[in-house]
């Protein structure tokens, strides 16, 4: 069994203080970077220099979420660059098998996202092109919103094809996860929770992705905090 994987969001980080920020989440085993580029989504965030900046300042493997038009120019830079999981959104793109493809000959793991109203029937057969699959549990674009539950769904169906053999991958939800919602999006089949402000709004960082960690492993019938 494995165990529950959590992955801060630093766009819920003091932006000014991104070594700090992610010293203070120590022991999360991936920092979930979203880069938005005002386009595919209505929001700038960071891009590349940032990234590049912020892999010399931690150890903690950077799971980039490219928000972005063409990912196919954009998204293999970040895994030359060194980020351990380059993500990029369905509705993005026409080929996502070529992205896929060539994020992993770049260096990094590929991983797919879909929106809350996309839905995961037309991706299925291409799964086995990707590492991670990303489920949004909110519109993306802004932090601070609500979990959407109705996208469970997805992480359902998906669970059911990596615990019968026929995908394998990581499943993995971002999206007003916190105290109240980590344990339904666990019971529900994910591997790795992205969670904003309920890691960076608490008086102790590390602390909360602990207890996320354990929040997760309660009630999930495939993971673990058992080594």
């Amino acid at each position: 069994m494995a165990h529950p994987m959590i992955a801060p969001s630093i766009l819920s980080a003091d932006f000014a203080r991104l070594a700090e920020e992610a010293a203070a989440v120590a022991g999360s085993d991936w920092l979930h970077v979203d880069v938005m580029d005002a386009h595919f989504v209505p929001n700038l965030t960071l891009g590349l220099p940032v990234v590049q900046s912020l892999l010399k300042a931690t150890d903690i493997p950077l799971d980039c979420h490219l928000m972005i038009d063409n990912p196919g120019r954009w998204a293999p830079p970040y895994a030359e660059a060194g980020a351990h999981n380059v993500t990029f959104h369905a509705e993005a793109t026409d080929d996502p098998v070529a992205v896929a493809r060539d994020i992993r000959a770049a260096g990094a793991k590929a991983g797919l996202s879909v929106k809350p109203g996309t839905p995961i029937e037309p991706y299925l057969e291409i799964l086995k092109e990707f590492d991670t699959l990303l489920v949004m549990s909110v519109e993306p674009g802004f932090g601070g919103q609500s979990f959407m539950p109705e996208v469970l769904s997805k992480a359902r169906a998906v669970r059911k094809l990596v615990d019968s053999g026929e995908l394998t991958l990581l499943v993995e939800i971002d999206g007003g996860i916190n105290t109240d919602t980590v344990e339904a999006a666990a019971e529900a089949g994910v591997d790795c929770f992205v969670a904003g402000s309920a890691v960076y709004g608490a008086s102790d960082p590390a602390e909360a992705v602990r207890a996320l960690r354990a929040q997760a492993a309660s009630a999930s019938a495939h993971l673990t905090l058992a080594q």
